[in-house]
């Protein structure tokens, strides 16, 4: 028998992801493979809305707890995870579940990472040490496009972009990997999206949930295991604002806000991405829906594919 298809799942961050691929993986005796850079971390459990231990009981996942916070993790080390992972699954007849919200990572994982340099840790160094804003400018200059589609408040994306740029004296753009390589394989990347109104209420509802269950005593206790050193981690939506007052910098109440105002602005960004970047095929989700009828939903149009 040929391995079993992986189903490709991805959407912004509070869309639903979660509660569909466990009904997905129930209902193709599947498994899951976390696509999150966050959740590769080992302590950074509310913050990144990890799977609760229940949830991982009653579906396998994997690529979950994976680092500790000393460790880096990158799309490079996600895609060679991922892919034994995938294989591991299809192995036991069992259907794999990409899931996440990490687009880098999807395409990564189905279009490869283009024809980009290894970083170059001199380099990395000096643009490590350079202010955001003037890195902003450099970029705009050398690549427009780049600068149109990139997270530019994320610095680790600046950085690699510049550092491309200088590297190879072409624009960050024309490295990137080409997602019709993916098409041309069969694989199809399903995206989640929902109403503007509908998803502002479920992500405000979640960053209260999330403060309400713990996440300043999470941040405390991940501040005294290395939270501030790991600059992949300290970019998580919730840590760095929590930090910033736990510091005195802003009340709780401006905190709780300030981070439902980052991530909806982040959720905005995700689909953006996913317009510019993939061809996906899109499922609208209603504030009525649940788990079990769109996880129908995406096997039926999964099924015709």
């Amino acid at each position: 028998m040929p391995p079993r298809k992986p189903i490709y799942l991805a959407g912004p961050t509070a869309v639903g992801k979660s509660a569909i691929a466990l009904t997905l993986a129930e209902r193709t005796d599947g498994e899951i493979v976390s696509a999150d850079s966050m959740q590769v971390y080992r302590g950074l459990d509310i913050g990144s809305a990890k799977p609760t231990p229940a949830e991982q009981a009653r579906v396998r996942h994997h690529l979950i707890d994976i680092c500790d916070l000393n460790e880096t993790f990158d799309a490079a080390q996600f895609t060679v995870r991922a892919k034994a992972a995938i294989d591991d699954i299809q192995s036991r007849d069992r259907t794999p579940i990409i899931c996440g919200g990490t687009g880098l990572y999807f395409q990564a994982l189905l279009a490869g990472l283009g024809d980009a340099p290894t970083s170059n840790p001199e380099l990395r160094a000096k643009l490590e040490a350079t202010p955001l804003e003037e890195l902003r400018a450099e970029l705009e200059r050398a690549d427009p496009v780049c600068f149109g589609r990139i997270d530019l408040q994320n610095p680790r994306r600046v950085i690699r972009a510049i550092e491309v740029i200088r590297l190879t004296g072409r624009p960050f753009s024309d490295q990137r990997a080409d997602w019709s390589s993916a098409a041309a394989d069969g694989n199809v990347l399903v995206v989640l999206r929902r109403d503007s109104k509908d998803l502002r209420n479920r992500i405000n509802e979640r960053v209260d949930r999330m403060f309400s269950v713990g996440l300043v005593d999470e941040t405390k206790q991940l501040l005294k295991i290395g939270l501030a050193g790991n600059q992949n981690a300290m970019q998580a939506i919730g840590y760095r604002q929590v930090v910033e007052h736990l510091e005195g910098q802003h009340s709780l109440a401006e905190t709780i806000e300030w981070v439902k105002s980052r991530t909806r602005k982040f959720a905005r960004r995700q689909m953006t991405w996913y317009r510019n970047q993939a061809s996906p095929r899109w499922i609208d989700l209603e504030p009525e829906d649940d788990a079990t009828n769109v996880a129908i939903r995406v096997l039926v149009g999964f099924e015709t594919e």
